[in-house]
């Protein structure tokens, strides 16, 4: 039930999405040329550069002003947010007990928005990508995770962020999408259990029996 519950919710969730998006681009046709879209398009059909040369992927046909460029970057977070929001609920239905951890819930809705903007600041300059390279390993971010599974869940948001920040909000939808989907199938199909082993997604029939018995209460 749990499972057919968060597949009918992401299901819905994407629809209205789409919906909404559909909607705005019917309203107002030459929107398309102030978002952030078209970005994999630009990077599939590009020809092959020098590695060291700015890439043209982050750029929009219509963009001219700050203006513009605001809406262009506030729709990017937007939709680095969007997509990054379901993934928050599939974590939150597939793990369970110790491996639970709220800390990363957080994470996986904010990174995909700092991502973002951190792509769109060194995107065209190899002394920002190298001085961002220094503050980082200046400050020594360090995060245990409970689990390496949970590994997967960051590197699905730090990639929803990279989309949204080339001007590809599409291909940060499908990647949310595909992944999201998987794991709630994973979960719902309990694939690759084997009995006394150690689960890495929450129990979907709700029997953990690799858990280890608890201890006889002593009577006083």
């Amino acid at each position: 039930m749990r499972a057919t519950k968060l597949l009918g919710k992401l299901t819905i969730y994407y629809l209205v999405i789409t919906g909404m998006v559909l909607l705005a681009m019917y309203l107002w046709p030459g929107i398309r040329g102030y978002l952030p879209i078209g970005g994999v398009e630009q990077l599939i059909a590009q020809p092959a550069k020098n590695p060291l040369q700015a890439s043209e992927a982050i750029r929009a046909a219509h963009v001219g002003n700050l203006g513009q460029s605001l809406f262009w970057l506030a729709v990017a977070m937007a939709g680095a947010l969007l997509a990054s929001l379901p993934v928050s609920w599939v974590y939150m239905a597939v793990r369970s007990g110790d491996e639970y951890d709220q800390s990363l819930i957080n994470t996986i809705i904010v990174l995909p928005m700092v991502v973002t903007g951190i792509v769109i600041i060194v995107q065209n300059s190899l002394a920002l990508a190298f001085s961002l390279a220094g503050i980082a390993g200046a400050v020594r971010f360090r995060n245990s995770l409970k689990s390496s599974g949970d590994a997967l869940f960051i590197l699905l948001a730090v990639s929803i962020g990279l989309s949204a920040g080339i001007g590809a909000v599409e291909l940060a939808a499908l990647v949310s999408v595909v992944l999201n989907y998987t794991f709630a199938v994973l979960w719902l199909t309990e694939y690759g259990e084997r009995e006394g082993m150690k689960r890495y997604l929450a129990d979907y029939d709700g029997l953990d029996k690799a858990r280890p018995p608890e201890p006889e209460k002593v009577k006083s």
